[in-house]
């Protein structure tokens, strides 16, 4: 089964801090010692990233702001592409995350919750559709190619309201990628973090209480390393994994059963959508 080792190069998109570092330095010290290009919009961190770990050789650096504008997006892509021919997986690991209290919506600044929402799924759906030629270029030659999304658990239960819906748009998005470009040898794979330890968290007042449960960075860097490795299309991590049980099992398999009756209906075959659904009870 195709997984993280099979990883010639791999683009790690918001890893510079958090759990996008972390699984970056952990997938350069894999055994198959694959190349490790890590973007970010902080310099000084990517500098540091370099200092420490570029003599390796095989990590390297870029600077890259998701938000910006389509043009400047597809410019940044087609420089990585030329640059690194043999890319063959990107990782999106960049996010941020802001509560907002829709019982007081005079409170609500809409520039930041539009910002949220570009930064959590629109720039991550316009990066995706500008690396795919290259990764479907890749799959196509015989090697596997791979998409890496990090959702989150408020994708599944939602209670803050623009980032749970943000990271919902994010988990829906993957399996519908992952049914798609199944036959182009690209694998999509979904990782679903619960709260974790993360510096995003600095400047809420009640950090100190997140801190008595949120899980460990270490751990969760742990947990997201052996699923990549064992190549599964869905990671949920920690206490993610029941709800992953509960809310989630069997929607990437009727996902691709919609698609399969889709394109038998676009044939003239038309196939009853109610057969892709157990019945209540089963």
């Amino acid at each position: 089964m195709p997984n993280i080792n099979h990883c010639r190069c791999i683009l790690v998109i918001g890893g510079t801090s958090g759990l996008g570092r972390k699984l970056a330095l952990s997938i350069l010290n894999l055994p198959s010692r694959p190349m490790v290009i890590v973007c970010g919009r902080r310099q000084e961190r990517l500098d540091e990233l370099a200092a420490s770990y570029g003599p390796s050789g095989r990590l390297k650096t870029m600077r890259l702001d998701i938000t910006s504008d389509p043009s400047t997006l597809r410019s940044a892509v087609s420089s990585i592409v030329r640059a690194y021919p043999d890319l063959d997986a990107v990782m999106f690991s960049s996010g941020t995350q802001q509560y907002f209290d829709l019982t007081r919506p005079e409170t609500i600044n809409l520039d930041h919750l539009s910002n949220e929402l570009t930064t959590n799924y629109t720039s991550v759906v316009n990066l995706i559709v500008l690396f795919l030629p290259q990764l479907i270029r890749i799959g196509s030659s015989g090697r596997p190619a791979f998409l890496y999304l990090v959702s989150a658990g408020m994708a599944v239960i939602p209670w803050v309201p623009n980032f749970s819906a943000s990271k919902a748009a994010l988990h829906n998005l993957s399996m519908a990628l992952a049914v798609q470009l199944r036959r182009k040898n690209v694998h999509v794979v979904e990782i679903m973090p619960p709260l974790v330890e993360s510096e995003m968290y600095a400047r809420l007042p009640h950090r100190d209480q997140l801190a008595t449960f949120w899980m460990p960075l270490d751990e969760c860097t742990k947990q997201t390393m052996a699923g990549l490795v064992a190549g599964a299309p869905q990671i949920p991590i920690g206490m993610m994994a029941p709800v992953h049980q509960k809310y989630v099992a069997g929607k990437l398999e009727a996902a691709s059963k919609m698609l399969q009756n889709h394109e038998e209906t676009r044939r003239g075959n038309v196939v009853n959508p109610n057969t892709v659904f157990p019945s209540r009870g089963q």
